[in-house]
Order: C-alpha cells, then structure tokens, then sequence
C-alpha cells in the first residue's frame, strides 16, 4: 500500500511539473510574438547598421545585397515555409489563450478568396495564429487552400523582419501584392485582410463588438475584379485580450492616433494585458481569454474588369448582411447573450 501511494504522489508531482513547464512555454511563446510585432523591425535595423559598423560589415553588407536582389519577392507571393508554419511553439501559442479555428462551409479550390477578418483587436492575434501558423489545423481544415495574411506594406522594409513575415505566409496589404496573388498564383488562394485595421483598433476594448467597415470598400471592388469569393470571418474573443485607453473623438489623444495612421499607415494605442510573472500585474502579455475564429460561408463573386461603385455598393451591402448573419448565428455558442448586437461602422 505504501509502495502504491509512492508511486501515486510521483505521477502527480509529475502532471504538475508538466503542467508548469507547458504554461511557461506557452508564455515565452507568446512573449516572443508580441516583442516581434512591437520591435523586431527596428531593432534588426538598429542591429545590421551596427554590424556594418564592425570588422563583421562584410556579413551585413551581403545581406544587403540579397536585400535589393529579394526586394519585389514579398509582393509576388512571398516565400512561406511549411517548416515555419509547422513549428512546436505555434502549438504552445494557440494554447495560452486559447485559440480555435471553426469551419462552418467548405471552400473549391478552383475558386479564389478574400476573407474579410474582424476585428482587429490590438495585434490580431487571431489572425495570425489561424492563417499564418499550422497550428490550428488550418490546412487540414480547408485542404488546398493557402491562407495569405496581408499586413502593413512597411513591415516588408523591415530587414530580417521581411523574412520572417514572408516564411509565415504574411504579404504586403496593397494592390500589387494582392493583385499578383488573386491572378497570377493559380487558383486555391485565400488573402486574408484584416478590414478594419489601424481605424478599428482605436475603438477594442473588452466586452465591445463593433467593426469599422461601412467605408471600407476597397476589398469587395478587388474581389470583383479577379472573380474572388468573399468570406466573412468573426474572431470572438480578439477584444478580450488586452484593456485600452480609448480617447474620444476630438480629444487631442484621438487627434494624435489619426495623425500617426495618416501618415504612417498604423495607430498608436496605448493598452496593457498582464504581466510576465502574475496576471495581477500590467503588462505586455495578452490575458489568456480564448478566441473562437469563425469561418463563414463564401458569397460568390462574379469577375467585373471595371466594376461600377454601384457594383461595390451592391456586394458590399451583401457582405455587411453576411458578417451580421454569421456573429448572430455564432454568439451565443462563444459566450455572449442573445441580445448582443455587431455594431458596423
């Protein structure tokens, strides 16, 4: 019996060594996309102008060259590795929250998509878990389907930052990178926009779901032009994970956040998760709060080289009623009441 009990008290002493070493990996994973997405460009900046500097400047200098010869590869498709999108930490990434990727249609291969994703939340950790990682299952999911995440044309500047983006599948959001992928790259293709983007961050905040996209056009007249599918994507939960300071219009602080989108293409925000060793103190750790990423049914799209604004108006209008259809359908499974409405902007 004593022997029993011995043997008992180890099994459990270690399911909780586990279960500590996962949560920590599960941090450091996430630790490691937030400092990506926040520094990462500038610092491999700051980084190669020091080499360049130092007896090792030939090393930075051939990275530069391969930089001008590699210039135009993000806007044609980038280069993804299955490797990257495959690797170990992306599993503990989409377990801290978690994060979970629903199929609720499937999607030809014969066909090609723009996924309008929504919200934004702060960093679009949704997003990037689902279409630019494995983690999820999202090949297995919608086989023959190659998700694109496009962000910020100017994280592509960014050296070494490009080639982390690109190995993800990550592509420049403008015309030419999005034109080159709906005609050019065959069929099966799925560009991922966040529609939102800088303008809707402004307003996440926990307990919010609202979406910037009554103005946002641009999407649905690029899908009329090539013959893309549109899809409505909702991702419950992207609001939860960090508290924001949110100013109000005409305050010098909105003021601010706009004039650094102009010009700069993204928003300042100021916000917090946890900490690094409590979530009872700030910091730059999202909350562990899950999030659901909803897939919806596609609305076809006919190909219109020219499309009028009337055209746009009419499919846009249909993707508006598609994206509310999907959020009611969907909101009660992932927690939220009945009552609760998607406030389009």
């Amino acid at each position: 019996g004593t022997g029993s009990n011995i043997l008992s008290a180890l099994q459990d002493l270690f399911w909780v060594l586990k279960s500590k070493v996962e949560k920590q990996l599960q941090i450091i994973s996430v630790l490691q996309w937030v400092l990506t997405f926040l520094i990462m460009g500038i610092a491999c900046t700051f980084i190669l102008m020091y080499i360049l500097c130092t007896d090792c400047w030939a090393i930075a200098a051939l990275y530069l060259a391969w930089l001008v010869f590699d210039w135009n590869t993000p806007k044609k498709g980038g280069r993804r590795s299955q490797w990257v999108r495959n690797w170990a930490i992306w599993r503990y990434f989409r377990d801290y929250f978690p994060i979970r990727l629903v199929k609720t249609h499937n999607l030809l291969t014969t066909r090609n998509y723009i996924f309008g994703y929504h919200p934004h939340g702060i960093m679009g950790l949704g997003a990037f878990c689902n279409f630019s990682t494995e983690a999820t299952g999202v090949s297995q999911k919608f086989p023959g389907i190659r998700p694109y995440l496009a962000t910020l044309a100017g994280n592509f500047r960014m050296p070494i930052l490009r080639d982390y983006l690109m190995s993800g599948g990550i592509c420049p959001v403008n015309r030419d990178s999005i034109d080159y992928i709906l005609s050019k790259n065959g069929s099966g293709n799925a560009i991922v926009i966040v529609v939102g983007g800088a303008a809707e961050s402004l307003n996440c905040t926990p307990g919010k779901n609202s979406v910037t996209l009554k103005n946002r056009k641009g999407f649905v007249k690029l899908a009329l032009r090539h013959g893309a599918d549109l899809v409505p994507v909702y991702s419950f939960g992207e609001n939860e994970v960090y508290k924001q300071v949110i100013f109000e219009e005409g305050s010098w602080g909105r003021w601010v956040q706009k004039k650094f989108q102009k010009h700069i293409g993204f928003a300042p925000c100021i916000f917090h998760g946890r900490g690094l060793f409590s979530s009872n103190t700030w910091g730059l750790l999202p909350y562990s709060k899950p999030i659901t990423t909803v897939v919806g049914e596609p609305l076809t799209i006919p190909k219109i080289d020219n499309p009028s604004q009337k055209d746009v108006d009419f499919y846009h209008s249909m993707y508006v009623d598609s994206l509310i259809k999907l959020f009611d359908k969907y909101k009660s499974r992932f927690g939220l009441p009945e009552t609760e409405v998607l406030e389009v902007n």
